[in-house]
């Protein structure tokens, strides 16, 4: 917090626990912003402070938490509130005259952007300290980009006014899935702005880094990055992970090699269907010689019960997972009728009618197909809980949308928005914090729904 030495301020115990204002107090004292506070006070060189610059960066964190869309709406609520002036450290003797104008807090926005350094360094602190108070934290990771609307207009050399963004570009994205009744449905978003692209502790549901690009960018190249960043900066973090889930779109041979082969992270990413000739039908595993065994797309590996019809889907019958041979890097399966107890005419033919109790063993390298072969095969019950995670990334994008204000904010130029997008993170990780601390990590994630 930055420390104003000041009489009249409310003490955090002399509130309610449950008070919109008292969440307040909570982020501030977390937020470890001192360095930045003396940064920006030391670019004064002695001019006046007529607006007590930690006073009116309060203000502004006061803003995010209590949802306040622009600058216009954090003055009208500053002048009606007293408390709020006084907790933000505004002069309590001064009235309504101590809330700053809107060029103040214009001239602190823009110096904040060339302090970006500053405001990371709290993002990493904040991470540490949660480390500590979390000891699971980045045990499972998830990764996700989400849309921002630019505020400014598009590109066009015609427009006299200037509130073109010439940072941004147009991005499209593509939500698919099947409905109850079986029937698929697919919604195409576009819009013109940027991407924000998180990696998230999946079970606590908090950020961990994150990156901002156009709207254009595509999200697989990300995702390494993403990891690199966090292995570097917060390596006991990045040590813990186990798995990591995302989507279809960072699926990419790099990503699902690199994760597991350079981070001994598992990835639980979903499979971008690129089979074009009969993609609904298995392929043999060996195609240089006959056998039994296929796989498909996502890598579920099968046995093929009638050679007299083979390309009816009924003919084959999914091989039993055995687990992951770490020694041999191998994906180790069983003969589904030996592990079951139940008949197969083909039984006594496989492995070169050589007939054992155990029946047939296969082993699959992940050198076979890195994209196709993973550590955690898909189709196993543990990979769907882990990819049921996913959906904490999809959560924290909708906190960043409605309760920190991406849905409803006035941001042009890509600095602008990557600053924004790092304030927001570091009060949602102060908020953690303070939740935390106060004995009550229950509501590390809840942001006050109602204005002050």
């Amino acid at each position: 917090m930055a420390i104003i030495h000041q009489p009249g301020l409310f003490s955090w115990e002399q509130v309610d626990a449950a008070s919109d204002m008292d969440r307040l107090r909570r982020v501030l004292e977390a937020v470890p912003d001192e360095a930045l506070m003396l940064a920006l006070e030391a670019e004064r060189n002695g001019k006046r402070d007529d607006y007590p610059l930690r006073a009116v960066w309060n203000s502004l964190v006061a803003g995010v938490v209590f949802q306040h869309a622009s600058v216009e709406s954090l003055r009208r609520e500053l002048m009606r509130n007293a408390e709020l002036r006084q907790v933000c450290g505004f002069d309590p003797l001064a009235g309504m005259e101590a809330v700053p104008p809107s060029w103040v807090y214009t001239r602190l926005f823009n110096k904040l952007t060339a302090h970006q350094a500053g405001v990371d360094a709290m993002f990493d602190r904040l991470v540490e300290r949660l480390r500590v108070l979390l000891p699971g934290l980045g045990t499972h990771l998830a990764v996700d980009s989400k849309g921002v609307d630019s505020h400014g207009r598009p590109t066009d050399k015609t427009d006299p006014d200037g509130r073109r963004d010439l940072d941004a570009d147009w991005g499209t994205k593509t939500y698919s899935g099947v409905r109850k009744d079986g029937t698929a449905w697919e919604k195409i978003m576009h819009w013109f702005g940027y991407k924000i692209h998180l990696i998230i502790d999946a079970v606590y549901e908090l950020p961990l880094g994150y990156r901002v690009t156009k709207a254009s960018a595509n999200d697989s190249p990300h995702l390494l990055p993403l990891v690199e960043n966090l292995d570097a900066r917060h390596p006991e973090v990045a040590g813990r992970a186990q798995s990591l889930a995302a989507d279809m779109a960072y699926d990419a041979e790099d990503n699902l090699k690199d994760l597991f082969d350079l981070y001994g992270i598992k990835p639980i990413i979903d499979t971008r269907h690129t089979w074009r000739e009969e993609p609904e039908l298995p392929r043999p595993l060996c195609s240089d010689r006959v056998d039994t065994i296929f796989h498909t797309e996502t890598g579920e590996v099968l046995c093929r019960r009638r050679d007299d019809q083979p390309e009816e889907k009924d003919n084959y019958t999914p091989m039993v997972f055995e687990g992951f041979e770490a020694d041999r890097s191998c994906l180790k399966y069983r003969c589904p009728a030996a592990v079951k107890g139940w008949p197969c005419p083909q039984r006594d033919l496989c492995n070169g009618g050589h007939h054992t109790e155990h029946g047939r063993i296969v082993r699959i390298p992940l050198g076979t197909n890195r994209r196709t072969f993973v550590p955690l095969p898909r189709h196993t019950p543990s990979w769907e809980r882990h990819y049921d995670r996913r959906s904490a990334v999809e959560r924290v994008n909708s906190r960043l949308d409605v309760g920190f204000g991406f849905e409803r904010h006035y941001i042009r130029g890509i600095k602008k928005m990557t600053f924004r997008t790092a304030f927001a993170l570091v009060i949602m990780l102060a908020l953690a914090v303070g939740w935390i601390e106060a004995g009550q990590p229950e509501r590390m994630r809840s942001l006050c729904a109602s204005r002050v």
